[in-house]
């Protein structure tokens, strides 16, 4: 068995509240203990991490990786590669390939696929429904046993109300999350930005923020009636984050998360067109923004994730209306997540010292109970999913740092904080810079 000592590093683990100087010693792929040595513990490997920050492996919540089906656009390889070199040892699929997660057999295929490049961990999403059509419900309990953690709609909402509450009543029964981004299916349909005055003077049709709020409106009535648990993906507004802390003070089972792009941007980010810029759902107001930034602090929002989704030249390189939308992430998951950590320390001086600790939960302890898989904790006995990063190194964001085959992100040409240094998987260093 193998056996490695992390020495001399800052260990943050918010689910175990660690945020202090701290060894590690790992054997047969676990942690084996944390300060201290065991008796008789000698190390294969030592790893000088002074000055380094030591966390659990990243947790990413919405990573695209395009197999099968989309191998243009990118491949399992490239993007587990960009995962590993984003500090991202787990990762949540949404199910949109083609074809469809809505098989076992493809969703056995891909984990299959997933675990011979010995990288990071994949959890995908099973389809709610067949082909995503929103017409008929998929088998999620074979699915769940082909090893699928939650069941998604992806980018397709469910336009039949009546089969969105049989799934929600089917899944409660068998105590599986539903995950869904709330857009109402018709209200902002084809639209490709942010409805305001800045969509009208440019002339792009708009995606009003009522879309998300009265879909909300409708999934906390669904789940009411049947008591499933809800996860609710990349919450793009202020009157959508209220919603849900309303629901969340009335006690209904539900998470949210937050693309870390939105963390950041607004719509005023679209600059003269710039297709980097397209994503969904689309850059809000500044209001908007600022919304999610305290939101993220003050628990509504539970997770950050890095919403990968890889889009080759062809299909980005043109007019904004007719660019794919979708950005790359997971290698700028860390450095965006430890951004909004600074920012906040400098508007919120008193929180200001629990920033780094509080950005390193929403993307490892946090995201990791999100999707109710064991990751994103360090304590004696788990997994040895170790990031190892220098929080103050800078990089700059371009095409040829990035791993991804997905070389399109509204943050080209940015100075960001934050290195990965190494990323371990299950003990070993399966990345180092």
């Amino acid at each position: 068995m193998t056996t490695l000592h992390i020495k001399n590093g800052h260990l943050i683990d918010p689910a175990n509240g660690i945020d202090g100087l701290q060894d590690l010693f790992i054997a047969d792929g676990k942690v084996l203990a944390v300060g201290s040595a065991p008796a008789g513990f000698k190390a294969d490997t030592t790893f000088d991490a002074a000055g380094l920050v030591v966390s659990p492996g990243l947790v990413d919540l919405s990573a695209r990786l395009r197999e099968p089906g989309y191998e243009y656009k990118a491949t399992l390889e490239s993007e587990l590669q960009a995962a590993l070199q984003g500090g991202v040892t787990s990762l949540v699929c949404p199910p949109d390939t083609d074809p469809v997660l809505d098989e076992p057999g493809l969703v056995e295929m891909l984990k299959y696929r997933a675990k011979t490049q010995n990288k990071a961990h994949v959890h995908p999403l099973g389809a709610l429904t067949m082909g995503l059509k929103g017409k008929s419900l998929t088998e999620m309990a074979e699915l769940t046993e082909a090893g699928c953690i939650g069941f998604a709609q992806a980018e397709e909402p469910i336009e039949d109300t009546t089969v969105l509450l049989r799934a929600m009543q089917y899944a409660n029964t068998f105590g599986y999350t539903v995950w869904l981004r709330p857009q109402d299916p018709h209200i902002g349909r084809g639209g490709i930005a942010h409805s305001g005055p800045l969509a009208s003077r440019l002339g792009l049709s708009g995606v009003p923020v009522m879309s998300e709020t009265i879909a909300l409106h409708t999934i906390f009535e669904l789940m009411r009636a049947s008591r499933a648990r809800v996860h609710l993906c990349r919450i793009s507004s202020a009157a959508g984050l209220e919603l849900i802390r309303a629901a969340k003070a009335e006690g209904l089972p539900v998470t949210c998360d937050v693309g870390v792009h939105h963390v950041h941007l607004t719509d005023a980010d679209i600059g003269f067109f710039d297709p980097n810029a397209r994503v969904t759902p689309p850059f809000r107001s500044q209001r908007d923004r600022d919304a999610i930034r305290a939101g993220l602090f003050d628990g509504t929002v539970d997770a950050m994730c890095s919403d990968h989704t890889p889009v080759d030249d062809d299909e980005k390189l043109l007019p904004f209306g007719e660019a794919s939308p979708g950005a790359t992430g997971l290698e700028l998951l860390l450095s965006l997540a430890l951004k909004w950590a600074d920012d906040y320390a400098l508007e919120q001086p008193q929180a200001g010292a629990r920033s780094l600790a509080r950005a390193v939960a929403k993307v490892t302890s946090d995201a990791a109970r999100v999707a109710g898989i064991p990751a994103g904790s360090l304590a004696v006995g788990e997994a040895a999913d170790i990031c190892v990063f220098d929080p103050a190194a800078r990089w700059t964001v371009s095409s040829a740092s990035l791993a991804s085959q997905g070389k399109h992100t509204p943050f080209l040409g940015y100075e960001l904080s934050g290195i990965v240094k190494a990323t371990i998987v299950a003990g070993q260093v399966a990345f180092q810079r």
